[in-house]
């Protein structure tokens, strides 16, 4: 394999379909949404996206068979609005800068081929929160951008850059007269972050009329707040160790006059 290509699997009649896209990165915020959606709304796997851009390892399954990590094109019918779905994740993010711009690249033909006009990406944005997440939006024209505002999200401050597969798509899809938002949960980043994700997907939806229950993910919440009070508590203990080990070897400290 010498460069990104995609196989597809089935083909779709998508009525005016919007592509998302959310692949591993900060808090996991992208890949848990659209893993979501994928389950939630019985997507139809439709393609593949293969790369030598991506880690140079393979996966083994349950039954010991091994595959090449990938990213997966799938199809889903929105009932509730006039944008059908096709959702983008995978294993990993491209693992050097021409491999991000290919991958990139390789997606916005993909969404040019299906007569995709809207591509949203989704992925985290590092901040301390204490209270809901926010939704960070950017995007390539006024219109879009707007829309996204009407559904909850907040405008990104200037200057802030989106890195990797989340933002390159915003860059080259306006080559390609194709419109773009990425949609950035409010997020540590260090653990997996269902809440942040369902802040996201909450945008989505108002965005794009989607029919969703978001209640499967508050288990989910749940579980990732409980491990988050256990890491924060440790923590507490180690400053606490820390400062115990400084006061005791302040006192062993001895001066020469």
């Amino acid at each position: 394999m010498k460069e990104t290509y995609v196989k597809e699997i089935n083909k779709i009649q998508a009525n005016n379909p919007v592509l998302i896209e959310g692949l591993p990165g900060l808090g996991l915020v992208g890949k848990i949404a659209i893993r979501y959606l994928i389950k939630r709304l019985k997507a139809q796997k439709v393609g593949y996206l293969y790369s030598p851009h991506f880690p140079y390892f393979v996966l083994v399954n349950k039954k010991g068979k091994v595959r090449l990590l990938r990213g997966t094109f799938y199809y889903a019918k929105n009932t509730g609005g006039a944008n059908d779905l096709l959702l983008f994740t995978g294993d990993s993010q491209s693992q050097t800068i021409e491999g991000q711009y290919e991958i990139a690249d390789c997606m916005v033909e993909y969404s040019k081929k299906h007569n995709v006009q809207t591509i949203v990406t989704i992925g985290g944005y590092r901040m301390e929160i204490k209270d809901k997440p926010k939704v960070i939006v950017a995007g390539t024209n006024q219109e879009i951008l707007d829309k996204a505002l009407r559904a909850g999200a907040t405008l990104s401050p200037s200057g802030s850059p989106i890195v990797g597969t989340a933002g390159l798509i915003l860059g080259l899809a306006r080559f390609q007269k194709i419109n773009a938002l990425c949609l950035l949960g409010e997020t540590r980043g260090y653990l997996p972050d269902p809440l942040s994700a369902k802040s996201v997907l909450e945008v989505l939806c108002a965005m794009f009329n989607v029919e969703l229950d978001l209640k499967g993910l508050d288990e989910d919440i749940a579980k990732a707040e409980k491990m988050m009070a256990r890491l924060q508590k440790i923590e507490q203990q180690r400053v606490l160790q820390a400062e115990e080990i400084r006061k005791e070897e302040d006192k062993k400290t001895t001066y020469i006059s």
